[in-house]
């Protein structure tokens, strides 16, 4: 991509993130972002209500609300009927509508496969802008979702989830980061992004790297999935966790230390994840404490902390 110098884009390419920010006056920036995917799971509404979720999360990251959201479709509709994009439509907006937005506008293209997403917008201070690249060493690295949603959405697509489990990551997809996020500003965080396609190790290494410090993961503390296990074991790994695997593998300290399985859960690439917040140990338990105190936060796990050592890499601590 080219290189913009506009003094006014104050989170852009130069420094990847959950969104793209951009100053309008000295005490108003814009927050947008823009995301989009094939069904994860067959039902139509349920579909439209994790993708909308996934959309809103990166906002959420940066430390603000969203203000509305724009659709984003492809649609096969001389394969599929049109009521199925109905009910991914009302499923998107429904989940706008618990966030708080409303959906305003968006576009649409014939595609030969759904996909759904959101473009959406905020705005903050310019001075109070959350990223991901401003932990500090010392700080304790907390996430507010379980693991391995990328290993089970694929044993869904290959019969191999039982119905309970199969409710329990729609669940977990289709949760809002809402509640977290308005804990993580409450008590205030150094740095925070969410876990989406890359993995905890993918988005905690681009954390790691963009801040100039390294990261330590207690594996044994990581929330997973409980169907995720037997899954893994079967050998049932999207190929997006394998390649998300294969590209840390320099990143990685003492990776032996944890099993196989293990480690391909901490890289499993997720839809709709939690967040990952960098949290300064005065402030660690506090934290904690506030988000179990939220119903709608699925885990509020201490899963590490952040060090001084060479920039980027993850030490694996069983």
């Amino acid at each position: 991509m080219p290189k913009f110098t506009d003094p006014n884009v104050l989170v852009g390419l130069d420094s990847p993130d959950d969104a793209a920010v951009y100053r309008v006056r000295e005490d108003l920036a814009i927050v947008q972002t823009v995301d989009y995917f094939t069904p994860v799971v067959d039902d139509p509404y349920t579909f439209g209500q994790i993708a909308a979720a996934n959309s809103l999360s990166d906002i959420y990251t940066m430390g603000t609300q969203p203000l509305f959201a724009l659709n984003v479709i492809g649609y096969p509709a001389k394969q599929l009927p049109m009521d199925y994009l109905v009910e991914i439509l009302r499923g998107g907006a429904d989940k706008a509508a618990e966030a708080g937005i409303a959906i305003i506008g968006g576009h649409t293209i014939e595609d030969k496969e759904p996909k759904y997403g959101l473009v959406v917008t905020g705005v903050i201070h310019p001075e109070h802008i959350l990223t991901k690249s401003t932990a500090k060493p010392g700080d304790v690295l907390i996430l507010t979702k379980p693991l391995g949603l990328g290993v089970i959405t694929t044993g869904i697509k290959r019969g191999e989830v039982c119905a309970e489990d199969i409710q329990q990551a729609i669940l977990t997809m289709a949760t809002l980061n809402k509640a977290a996020a308005e804990v993580m500003l409450e008590v205030g965080v150094s740095a925070c992004t969410d876990i989406t396609g890359f993995g905890l190790l993918g988005h905690l290494r681009e954390m790691a790297a963009g801040s100039g410090v390294s990261a330590t993961i207690y594996s044994k503390s990581v929330p997973v999935l409980d169907a995720a296990w037997p899954l893994v074991e079967k050998g049932i790994i999207p190929g997006g966790s394998k390649k998300n695997l294969q590209f840390l593998q320099s990143y990685l300290e003492n990776p032996e230390n944890v099993s196989p399985e293990t480690l391909l859960l901490l890289a499993d690439a997720q839809t709709s994840g939690g967040l990952l917040m960098a949290v300064s140990e005065e402030k660690a338990d506090q934290m904690v404490r506030a988000l179990k105190g939220r119903k709608d936060v699925l885990a509020s796990a201490v899963i590490g902390h952040v060090t001084a050592g060479p920039v980027g890499t993850i030490k694996i601590v069983p």
